[in-house]
């Protein structure tokens, strides 16, 4: 009777831990989504610019969910989106500098990249299909 009971004991454990890993393994597969990287002030420089995975500036891009970087190198700009339907996000506030990380769902339409301190002159145009 005992033995049946470690058995039994020890395939109960298997399974749990054959469970949590099947769950963490659908946790990963589901967190991820295509990585922009959106750079501001490199150098203190007026350059703002929103990149793809392979580091060329995004021009169109397809409808979904992005992991969204921001390096703000600059206490003068900040990084700020706007896109279709009024909708707006900031990411960085003027004095911030570093870096922040989002998940970010892009619908269809046409986007702006700025620094709302030098919006004129610092700013990338780009559309979601």
């Amino acid at each position: 009777m005992k033995r049946s009971l470690r058995v039994l004991v020890v395939a109960g454990a298997a399974f749990a831990v054959m469970a949590v890993l099947a769950v963490a393994a659908l946790a990963r597969s589901g967190a991820s989504h295509p990585k922009l990287t959106g750079t501001v002030g490199k150098n203190d420089a007026y350059t703002i610019s929103l990149a793809n995975a392979s580091g060329t500036l995004v021009k169109t891009l397809k409808a979904g969910t992005y992991t969204l970087v921001i390096h703000d190198d600059s206490a003068l700009h900040n990084y700020e989106l706007d896109g279709p339907h009024g909708k707006s996000w900031t990411f960085t506030s003027v004095p911030f500098k570093g870096t922040k990380t989002f998940t970010l769902k892009l619908v269809k339409g046409a986007y702006k990249a700025y620094c709302v301190a030098h919006e004129s002159t610092m700013f990338q145009h780009f559309t979601v299909r």
